[in-house]
């Protein structure tokens, strides 16, 4: 496809895009039901490998295929494709995961409600989008729903050392890098068609993956009778929450403003407080209800604005 055709298609904004976005970010949130029955016997790193194995599958063609579009890609291109594979599929997954281990576990969940305000500045900065003169306010509803949804009416538990220790720094690094990542996809999106972008993050991915396992020095012992479900959940989370959501989260990202699509990611929170409660029975409370209705209140007005 013609590079200027390409990046005129994508100019166009929707709202179907906002919605996209959305439910592909949705999907990301019944992770942890699949992650957690393979979890007994691989680490997360070995789960994550595994999945990117099975996406190698689908990103090799994906990539030859379209590899005529590599052929422009500058230093800018390919440090934005590095960025969203390592820095958004990989390091940040990891330092979220540290930050919960290491430290205070509200004030980690806080910390990480700041990916929006980064996506929203790094967007402003390096995107040069213009925001509507509301847009302040239903990105302060959107993180007061999250808020709610995290930690109900009551403040935050914890000290000046969670506020200031290695665990806040790890949760803000992750933000950070989230909040980047959307940022740089919506870059190479006016580059690239959103399934070469897909496979990219995939494909990528891989070798920092292998260091990473080798690292870890972690047992591959499974017990033989766990074989089939074990290869069926990782087989289901990467065609489902990898391929599938990742698809449906970068075409809608192609016709949505990455300030936008920051706040359109907030789904996946919801979608996860739907499944506490409708498979591990936690009671929602009303102040998780409260926080659901002001977040897709301000999904709705932000889609009418796009």
């Amino acid at each position: 496809m013609d590079t200027h055709a390409l990046a005129d298609q994508r100019s166009t904004f929707s709202s179907k895009g906002v919605w996209l976005v959305a439910l592909g970010a949705a999907f990301w949130g019944l992770g942890p039901l699949f992650r957690v029955l393979v979890l007994e016997y691989l680490t997360s790193t070995q789960i994550v490998l595994l999945e990117h194995l099975v996406l190698l599958v689908f990103a090799a063609p994906i990539v030859w295929k379209h590899r005529a579009e590599l052929k422009g890609a500058n230093w800018k291109h390919w440090g934005a494709l590095l960025f969203v594979s390592w820095g958004g599929s990989v390091m940040a997954t990891i330092m979220f995961t540290e930050a919960f281990a290491t430290g205070n576990v509200n004030t980690v969940l806080l910390l990480q409600k700041l990916q929006p305000l980064f996506a929203v500045i790094l967007a402003r900065f390096l995107l040069k989008e213009k925001l509507p003169n509301r847009f302040g306010y239903l990105l302060a509803v959107a993180l007061i729903g999250t808020y709610l949804l995290t930690f109900g009416w009551s403040l935050p538990q914890g000290t000046m050392n969670d506020v200031v220790g290695m665990s806040s720094l790890l949760a803000l690094g992750a933000a950070l890098l989230w909040g980047g990542s959307t940022v740089m996809g919506r870059f190479m999106l006016d580059k690239m068609q959103y399934e070469t972008v897909t496979a990219l993050r995939f494909l990528l991915a891989l070798p920092l993956l292998f260091v990473f396992t080798w690292s870890e020095n972690a047992s591959w012992s499974v017990p033989p009778s766990e074989y089939g479900s074990i290869t069926f959940y990782i087989i289901l989370q990467a065609v489902l929450l990898g391929l599938f959501s990742i698809l449906l989260y970068y075409r809608g990202l192609s016709e949505t403003k990455a300030s936008y699509a920051t706040l359109a990611e907030l789904s996946f929170p919801l979608v996860g407080m739907m499944m506490n409660w409708i498979v591990f029975n936690q009671v929602v409370t009303i102040a998780q209800l409260t926080g659901f209705v002001l977040i897709w209140v301000a999904l709705f007005y932000v889609s009418r604005q796009q």
